[in-house]
């Protein structure tokens, strides 16, 4: 379908084969996987086997963006649940922002080894709300650290933003059907989604092992940010721990 729109250069899937416990890797709306590399790299240099795949419509171009619904969305998640499932026997899935909201979705529905989310939304950003027009202008990655870049869309389709609060509003609605262990990062300051969707979902979610770490140093693009090494230290921590014993 998005054959007329190259892929942005860097903003392809990513894989790495290891061991036999797999995380999946999720990017944000109107992000790419180069968000998520750090993190996935961090990962399979620990051994795990890792698939950041790059969400339909997402590392092209907006009116491509424009063509796909949530649904498509998802299908590239399980599509890459799928590839893990084959050479793994535990899968543990990260997301950021709306690939938070994906890690959500996916763990009400799947049986996961445990989840880390960073600044995911359940509630659909204010900026987003009352929308008339085809596209809107996006005002660049919400990054705190000066040198810092991502590859991202400089206008959003109004119709994708329609499709982003069908995926909250669905995945809100099965919180209580996360049971795996889960790990909660959340910005002190993000001008993006609310740091209090990080309290909705830990007040939500039906797991006996939750936490939320707060990023004090990171805006909302915090696998990029300042924070990073700090976000993936108490990933790899959890991860860790879930394998052997399934707590944090």
């Amino acid at each position: 379908m998005s054959n007329q729109y190259p892929i942005i250069n860097g903003a392809e899937s990513f894989y790495f084969e290891g061991n036999r416990a797999g995380v999946l890797i999720i990017h944000g709306f109107i992000g790419t996987p180069q968000a998520m590399y750090p993190i996935g790299k961090a990962f399979a240099d620990a051994g795990y086997t890792v698939c950041g795949p790059r969400l339909k419509g997402h590392g092209t171009a907006p009116e491509d963006l424009e063509k796909y619904t949530y649904q498509d969305w998802i299908d590239s998640v399980e599509e890459a649940y799928n590839w893990l499932k084959e050479r793994c026997d535990k899968i543990f899935v990260c997301g950021l922002s709306m690939g938070g909201t994906l890690t959500l979705y996916t763990a009400a529905k799947y049986p996961l080894a445990g989840i880390i989310t960073v600044n995911a939304a359940v509630e659909l950003p204010a900026m987003y709300e009352n929308l008339k027009e085809r596209f809107i202008a996006d005002d660049g990655p919400d990054i705190k650290k000066a040198d810092a870049m991502e590859i991202t869309y400089e206008k959003i389709p109004v119709k994708s933003i329609k499709e982003l609060e069908s995926l909250i509003k669905e995945t809100k609605e099965n919180l209580e059907k996360i049971t795996c262990p889960a790990l909660i990062f959340s910005s002190e300051q993000d001008h993006v989604v609310s740091p209090d969707n990080a309290q909705k979902i830990l007040d939500s979610i039906s797991a006996n092992s939750k936490e939320i770490v707060t990023l004090k140093e990171s805006y909302h693009v915090a696998t990029l940010d300042n924070d990073q090494g700090l976000i993936i230290e108490k990933s790899l921590h959890a991860l860790q721990s879930w394998e052997e014993d399934g707590e944090l």
